[in-house]
């Protein structure tokens, strides 16, 4: 059996050699330029969360090999040499003592079958070889060849009841599988939202490093305004004020960046490079409009959500543990079946006047062990015995108790599948709402953006004409500053509630181009 433990996986957008290219300048700048999509192929390569889940379906994947070996043939084999030293019990032999060596031996083949039945082939035989007198074969060899088969008819009879582990186990196997899945969906999302809110932090960070220029710009004509008489130096004091203001911003705006820095390194987690690189993102958040129907979303929900399978998944083994259970409940009705050959052979002795009473050994016709054994495979000697044994317990209190148990647990996860699924529903519907009302957000902040750049134009212009103050000014440039951010935190969040939207609908794999493989060779 052959185990893949690792995840398929086809990115084409991610250029290895693009990124080895680049190694000689990341080693003097300390600089990785990443993409989304290199992001995403780096965390499934080294993000520990994951490698720690990439065990789990190897494992179960084990335990069905393991559960399969209850329908392995079992072979045992048997010896017993044995030598007996006694007086004779039979007063024509004297009193001289009757050595006796024997061998025994066996060969046994058992073997359990998938309808709860098992045959066993035996092959055994044993040898004499005594001084007792008047023996007519000396020494003497015996073989038996036999099957025994016993099939149960009621209580543990059928495949699923006698392969209920095996199956079982697969189930489980399947769920790691799904729940495999389920950790890089959610890995590939997180990796999603780290990057664009890094993003975020550093365009936010461009957009205050723009407004305290804007500020120290108008600082600088002030002063140079009041320096020519053209204002009074009261007006210095708020340009400073504001500047000063805007510089604090700038702190942390830097500090958000570091942060956001950091936990997209911890998720993509590359040990060779350590804390001290900087990731460089490429991407950059784009606004493109995309629809999708109610009915639409929620039919792929449920096809693509792995844990929706995980549950239908585990119905199916809570419903094979309680039709075991309620077989439990029968009587047992066994089938008992066997055949066998006996095959004999040995040193046959000629007494004076075929008389063994005399004591007198005249001749000996050979007969060997192997004569013996083929004699049982000839099948000379033809022995066959069939039975039913019945056996009704007076109390089985212990065998409902476990299917009343069986029947709670199939029930709970019935219920548990129909919990989930109005989960997914409400999950779906905020999603979809949540890509609306983060689109209408864009869509609002561009106009309002474009309308603060409109009044810090205009107030600008009454400004230079003495018809406006810094105090206006500096406050139009803040609205702006601050429309920049929110429109750009909207683009964010809008296609961080699209990529919420994928992970919803179990469909953010495909949308990223990877594809899942987990191959297991007996397990299929």
């Amino acid at each position: 059996m052959k185990i893949k433990r690792q995840l398929g996986l086809l990115i084409p957008f991610l250029c290895f050699s693009l990124i080895f290219a680049q190694s000689t300048n990341e080693q003097k700048t300390k600089e990785l330029h990443l993409s989304l999509q290199d992001c995403i192929a780096y965390a499934i390569e080294n993000n520990l969360d994951l490698a720690v889940q990439i065990y789990n379906p190897e494992l179960a994947d084990i335990e069905v090999a393991q559960a399969k070996e209850i329908f392995m043939p079992q072979f045992s084999l048997g010896y017993n040499l044995r030598r007996t030293n006694q007086p004779s019990t039979w007063w024509l032999e004297g009193a001289k003592p009757v050595e006796t060596d024997t061998d025994t031996y066996s060969f046994t083949v058992t073997h359990k079958l998938p309808t709860g039945g098992n045959y066993t082939l035996t092959l055994s035989g044993y040898a004499e070889d005594t001084t007792r007198a008047f023996q007519s074969v000396n020494p003497y060899y015996s073989s038996i060849l036999r099957i025994d088969f016993t099939q149960p008819l009621l209580k543990d009879f059928g495949l699923n009841i006698s392969r209920r582990q095996i199956l079982i186990a697969q189930n489980n196997y399947q769920k790691s599988l799904k729940q495999l899945r389920a950790t890089l969906i959610d890995l590939v999302y997180q990796i999603e939202e780290a990057y664009w809110n890094y993003v975020y932090s550093i365009e936010n960070l461009k957009v205050r490093q723009k407004a305290l220029e804007w500020a120290r710009q108008l600082l600088e004509k002030t002063r140079r305004e009041v320096e020519v008489g053209a204002k009074a130096p009261i007006e210095i004091l708020s340009a400073e004020a504001e500047v000063a203001s805007r510089e604090a911003d700038i702190l942390q705006a830097e500090a958000n960046v570091k942060n956001a820095e950091d936990l997209l390194k911890k998720l993509i987690n590359l040990p060779n490079l350590g804390w001290d690189y900087k990731i460089v993102p490429v991407d950059k958040p784009t606004f493109e409009r995309k629809e999708i129907t109610l009915d639409e979303a929620i039919r792929i929900a449920f096809e693509k959500r792995p844990e929706l399978e995980q549950v239908k998944i585990d119905i199916e083994s809570r419903d094979i543990d309680f039709k075991y259970a309620k077989n439990q409940l029968l009587p047992s009705l066994n089938l008992v079946a066997s055949f066998w050959s006996p095959g004999l052979s040995g040193d046959r002795l000629i007494y004076l006047n075929n008389n063994p009473f005399t004591g007198v050994i005249v001749d000996k016709i050979k007969g060997g062990r192997n004569e013996a054994v083929n004699e049982a495979f000839k099948l000379k000697y033809k022995n066959w015995s069939v039975r039913l044994d019945l056996n009704i317990p007076l109390s089985n209190l212990i065998s409902r108790a476990n299917f009343v148990k069986a029947k709670i647990a199939l029930e709970q996860a019935q219920l548990q599948l129909k919990n989930l699924e109005q989960s997914i529903y409400l999950e779906v519907r905020n999603a979809l709402r949540e890509v609306e009302t983060n689109r209408k957000k864009v869509e609002a902040y561009r106009k309002s953006r474009e309308l603060a750049e409109k009044k810090l134009e205009a107030e600008e212009k009454k400004l230079s004409v003495g018809l406006s103050t810094n105090f206006q000014v500096l406050q139009y440039q803040r609205d702006l500053a601050n429309q920049l951010s929110l429109e750009l935190r909207a683009i964010i969040d809008y296609n961080l509630s699209l990529a919420k939207l994928q992970r919803v609908l179990g469909t953010i794999l495909d949308e990223k181009n990877i594809k899942f493989s987990s191959i297991v060779g007996a397990g299929e």
